[in-house]
């Protein structure tokens, strides 16, 4: 299928001017479309990320593709333009532009590519007056370091032009090999199937075979239901390739499977606020297990029967403990697990129980990486509905899914059954996430100043906060710094920490992955042992908890806001 147009281009030097709004955050650079249509404004970016590999620019190997957003193709077009005028030798894109962000990382991983750019803005809504974002991933497969994106950032603020050959043009919508000659040198758009190499990656770390069994029922055993919701977003196509074709499900098992540009007006982040479409399905009682997935498809939220929520810091803890059903790890071994530090200590207490390495990150998925990359770590989790492990380097939501059917076939017990044995065995984590969306960020900058000036004063460890009946009393409180343990790098200022003596925390934090305003985002995680207290609701054991939060950062003087954006 490979095509040769072998017509001789030409690259121009185009100037420009520097924009000062560049700065990725955790995950690349997220804003408005309207911003990145903004003359030079996307070229300036992908220039300055193409400058960022050096010497390594002349020859290299990338991959493209994206999460099928409003702007994804035209994106894609631009930098096909913008790679084959820097020397880039050859360009592996996603047909149509499409590629979740896990299918970018095992491909990275498995051409030994120098790194990809990944067209996405994950959860955020998506359309011509929303969210666009670009990231780059670097040769392991992972999002770039903050070192990277902090030389891309410098790169952006003196940037004076950009090269580009602006008459080529590449037909991503047809599988094939497009062979170009560009001043004098040979370059190459490899056109892929979006979803054949990661399906391959998941029949090797699960027992399909098993999973078909659970999902068609055996003797003794009625068919296991799923529903499993893309929400529009990317991960349709491998849901339909997976869930049906290979597993066996039927059609009605799978919803919102078509990539929209708008998601179908959905917001694609899936949790119990913007999923309501799976939760309402699910509470009918038909099926047994339900997840949904992001824009992006690195994201996750699974429900047990009757929406039976598992929260994300609880779907990590009991995939550690059962984690030796998952074939790949009988081969691996597991290495350790690590969560990031806002996220509930479920999982440090399976590590605990089982002698496993256990290590606290900061938010961002590139923190893992350098663990995986030192083979320090084989499971990993973010209280923000990511799940992952080291077969890619980043969280990967089918892989959590297809991770929790591989424990409940094993395990032959449903999904709540699970979470409370798992509760009667190690205790339970109670969590709770506040978000306040958009907020005005200069408010929210100094909200936190505030606090930290409060919270770090000496005088304050010892303090005694009371609510009603319940008594905190504050062992540790900082604004929490990383040392990370392979290279010894400090990432500080990733939140601030309220450690309470009975073990309980509280969070807060300034999102990096908003395009506008401030989100901030307030965690609550208060751990019980009593089997009398392990079967409340969250949102009562917590009220207290949740109470002294409120009332120690004066978020509502702040926000403005009498409530939370989302509730988790």
């Amino acid at each position: 299928m490979g095509r040769s147009l072998m017509t001789e281009f030409k690259s121009v030097i185009v100037p420009t001017r520097p924009f000062d709004d560049q700065k990725p955050g955790t995950s690349g650079l997220r804003k408005r479309v309207t911003v990145f249509q903004q003359q030079n404004y996307t070229e300036n970016f992908v220039q300055a990320i193409l400058n960022s590999l050096g010497d390594d620019l002349q020859g290299s190997v990338l991959v493209l593709g994206g999460d099928g957003r409003y702007y994804v193709k035209d994106a894609a077009k631009l930098i096909i333009r913008i790679c084959a005028a820097n020397g880039v030798k050859k360009l592996i894109v996603g047909q149509h532009g499409i590629f979740s962000t896990p299918a970018v990382s095992n491909l990275i991983r498995k051409r030994n590519t120098s790194g990809g750019i990944i067209l996405t803005a994950s959860h955020n809504p998506g359309g011509p007056d929303k969210d666009f974002g670009i990231k780059f991933n670097t040769d392991n497969g992972g999002p770039a370091p903050d070192y990277v994106t902090a030389e891309i950032f410098n790169i952006t603020v003196g940037l004076e032009s950009y090269n580009i050959v602006p008459d080529l043009e590449c037909d991503i919508d047809t599988q094939g090999v497009y062979t170009y000659i560009v001043d004098g040198n040979e370059f190459n758009v490899e056109v892929v199937d979006s979803v054949a190499d990661y399906v391959g990656l998941m029949k090797e770390i699960f027992d399909f075979d098993s999973l078909r069994e659970l999902l068609k029922g055996s003797e003794g055993r009625k068919p296991f239901k799923i529903l499993i919701d893309s929400m529009n977003g990317v991960t349709g196509p491998y849901v339909r390739q997976i869930f049906v074709n290979e597993l066996g499900a039927d059609e009605s098992s799978i919803v919102n499977t078509k990539p929209l540009e708008d998601f179908g007006g959905l917001h694609p982040d899936p949790n119990l606020t913007y999923a309501v479409q799976l939760v309402d399905a699910m509470k009918e009682g038909i099926h047994d297990f339900g997840a949904a997935f992001d824009g992006d498809g690195d994201r996750n939220m699974i429900l047990g029967k009757k929406a039976f929520f598992v929260t994300p810091s609880d779907s990590l803890a009991v995939l550690g403990a059962h984690l030796h059903h998952i074939p790949y790890f009988k081969i691996t071994g597991i290495k350790g697990f690590a969560r990031s530090m806002p996220t509930a200590g479920a999982i440090d207490r399976v590590a605990s129980a089982t002698g496993i390495d256990f290590y606290e990150v900061p938010t961002g998925w590139k923190f893992f990486g350098s663990l995986m990359d030192a083979d320090q770590l084989s499971l990993c989790g973010e209280e923000s509905f990511g799940t992952g492990s080291d077969h890619i380097r980043e969280k990967d939501g089918i892989w959590a899914a297809l991770a929790w059917l591989q424990v409940i076939a094993c395990e032959k017990k449903g999904v709540e059954e699970l979470l409370v044995s798992h509760w009667k065995k190690f205790g339970r984590n109670f969590f709770t996430r506040y978000d306040y969306e958009n907020c005005p960020a200069d408010n929210c900058a100094y909200m936190l100043h505030k606090l930290e000036q409060i919270v770090t004063s000496p005088v304050y460890i010892g303090t005694q906060i009371i609510h009603r009946n319940k008594s905190y009393v504050v062992k540790q409180a900082d604004n929490f710094c990383y040392e990370d343990p392979i290279d010894g790098s400090l990432t500080p200022k990733q939140g601030i920490r309220l450690l309470f003596e009975d073990g309980s925390r509280i969070i807060v934090r300034l999102s990096g992955t908003g395009s506008s305003g401030a989100t901030v985002r307030i965690y609550v995680d208060s751990y019980e042992k009593d089997e009398r207290l392990i079967l409340k609701d969250a949102q009562v054991v917590l009220a207290p908890l949740i109470h002294i939060a409120l009332d120690v950062t004066e978020i509502k003087i702040h926000t403005g806001r009498d409530t939370p954006t989302v509730i988790t």
